[in-house]
């Protein structure tokens, strides 16, 4: 379950479709008035890797630099749930269904670059949903 646990973390922070601002990055590492603002948090911050949220021996770790319901006083009141139920929607699909690119396609060959508009949809495609026996 941590690995199931890291791959929905990592659609939360790679597949953010709403737009809620600027972005919020640097260029560069910056200090700024006593507090140190890295470059990136992430190690792939471009790929999708549900590794950024697994430690060397496996397990889910948190991080600080994810934040896909907001923090402090602005923080989503229905965050406990939507992650709740998030994992159990999850994790339901993919105990009934095998997911596949539909014959012909690999996986490889699927872009996920998102589609770049006021909501950052991602680019459509077919996938083929087998029920497990």
């Amino acid at each position: 379950m941590p690995y199931t646990d890291a791959v929905i973390h990592e659609v939360q922070r790679f597949a953010n479709i709403l737009p809620t601002g600027l972005p919020r990055a640097t260029t560069t590492n910056v200090l700024f008035r006593n507090y140190y603002i890295p470059k990136t948090q992430w190690e792939t911050p471009d790929t999708f890797n549900p590794g950024h949220f697994l430690d060397s021996a496996g397990k889910f770790m948190k991080k600080k630099a994810f934040m896909p319901f907001s923090a402090g006083r602005r923080v989503c009141a229905g965050a406990s749930l939507a992650k709740m139920e998030l994992f159990l929607f999850f994790t339901s699909l993919l105990q009934k269904f095998t997911f596949q690119p539909p014959p012909g396609i690999s996986h490889l060959d699927l872009d996920i670059t998102p589609n770049f508009s006021f909501l950052n949809r991602p680019m459509p495609h077919k996938i083929c949903a087998l029920p497990r026996t």
